[in-house]
């Protein structure tokens, strides 16, 4: 029999009364069950009162709570944590959705990244817009008022209607040949090519090239494909934009149509600054367009327009360089009176047998009026340039915008121009924009 002392201080082992003993194994059994059981039975006694472990351990004896081992029932069985499953009272559970506990769908792919803005290599580091980068939406024909033709005035040579020829409802002109030419055929389209390079920058010093081209041409057939004047150009590296209307279409005639008129190159340049800042992708930057330097490259029966531009067009002063293509044919007087008085703009005429007598001519009257001319086209491209270059036997004159006395004349030109800073006309772009 056991007994338990009221104070729970130790077991004692009596043997019961008229039994001389019980065998060990039955009495070791019997202690090891006391020694666990009645500790246990205590512990439960005093839940209610929800006792820390070290309270526990210091209401109950030391020795009351070593089994056989000699380890204490706190090291046996350590009191559990529950730490870190509960919040303290200073913390509050995560609030969670329904969304929370919905399957998440597998990404198949890494999303892009944002492009990044898009930045120039010289000034600003952004620009504020994204002009096109293609190269057919930099160059357009453009249809616009101010265009050469249609032309209902008079002729200037002749103090006649420039349509002097009528047939029925038709109307016509009569050229120096004699062949009449139809307005609804030849003197009808009011197009203009206009190109603006991929490179180039409105913020930077630029110019606007104007082209005349020559009889028997129309723009995408002659000056885009055959001549490739949009492409000399742009690969010139030259911070320009092209202008370049038609004139006569496919006819061997030179007419100016409305640049005879006082003040018609100016409304010309006007009304294209608008086209060119909408092609430019900026509206805004007509004004700016309006501003910028000229230069008017005519070839062959462009001469023309040329002369009439420089003397009545109202913007002589803005015009900075003329470059003649096998182009003197007469007008020797307009082509003299603009170099003299601006001794900052340069002069080029590059020329064949066709038109060496008037170039000539040109060259002696400018000499006496004490002008320098010159006849080295290696030189340095310099304000006041006055340039004439002759190219021998073998050179054409339907291919001399591609071929005179070099490759590519209009690129060249334009490059020898940008290369003088004291030009201070347009800004050379570097080597590496070049595409030829």
């Amino acid at each position: 029999m056991v007994r338990a002392d009221p104070n729970c201080r130790e077991f004692a082992r009596v043997r019961p009364e008229g039994q001389q003993g019980a065998p060990v194994r039955a009495r070791s059994r019997s202690a090891v069950v006391a020694s666990v059981v009645l500790p246990l039975s205590l512990c439960l006694a005093q839940c209610g009162q929800a006792p820390s472990a070290g309270g526990l351990a210091a209401n109950v004896h030391p020795t009351a709570m070593r089994v056989a081992d000699g380890a204490t029932f706190d090291q046996r069985f350590p009191a559990p944590q529950f730490t870190d499953r509960f919040p303290t009272p200073s913390e509050r559970l995560p609030q969670r959705q329904m969304s929370d506990f919905s399957p998440k769908p597998v990404a198949t792919a890494q999303a892009e990244p944002a492009p990044a803005p898009y930045r120039v290599a010289s000034l600003e580091p952004e620009a504020p817009y994204k002009r096109p980068a293609t190269q057919d939406s930099l160059t357009k024909l453009i249809s616009m008022k101010s265009s050469a033709f249609p032309y209902y005035g008079d002729n200037p040579a002749s103090g006649r209607p420039f349509l002097d020829v009528s047939k029925g409802d038709r109307r016509g002109h009569r050229s120096l040949s004699g062949r009449v030419y139809w307005q609804d055929e030849t003197y009808n389209d009011s197009h203009v090519l206009v190109h603006i390079p991929e490179n180039f920058d409105l913020r930077k010093p630029g110019v606007i090239v104007v082209f005349f081209h020559g009889n028997g041409a129309t723009l995408e057939r002659d000056v885009r494909e055959r001549q490739l004047v949009p492409q000399q150009v742009s690969d010139s590296g030259v911070n320009a934009v092209l202008l370049a209307p038609q004139l006569a279409v496919d006819a061997a005639d030179s007419s100016a149509g409305k640049f005879w008129q006082p003040g018609g190159f100016r409304r010309f340049i006007m009304e294209s600054a608008d086209h060119l800042a909408s092609l430019y992708g900026d509206p805004g930057a007509a004004k700016a367009f309006a501003r910028l330097p000229i230069v008017i490259v005519g070839y062959s029966g462009g001469f023309l327009p040329t002369a009439w531009s420089l003397d009545v067009g109202g913007l002589s002063d803005q015009v900075r360089g003329v470059f003649l293509l096998d182009a003197v044919y007469g007008q020797l007087d307009k082509f003299a009176s603009w170099i003299e008085n601006h001794p900052s703009g340069f002069f080029v005429s590059s020329y064949t047998h066709y038109t060496a007598r008037h170039d000539h001519d040109l060259m002696q009257m400018l000499r006496d009026k004490g002008i320098k001319v010159s006849e080295d086209i290696d030189a340095p491209l310099r304000p006041g340039s006055v340039v004439f270059v002759e190219t021998g036997e073998g050179i054409t004159h339907r291919d001399y915008v591609t071929h005179a006395w070099t490759n590519y004349p209009v690129e060249k030109i334009l490059t020898k121009m940008a290369a003088n800073p004291a030009m201070k006309v347009a800004q050379g772009l570097p080597a590496a924009a070049k595409t030829r």
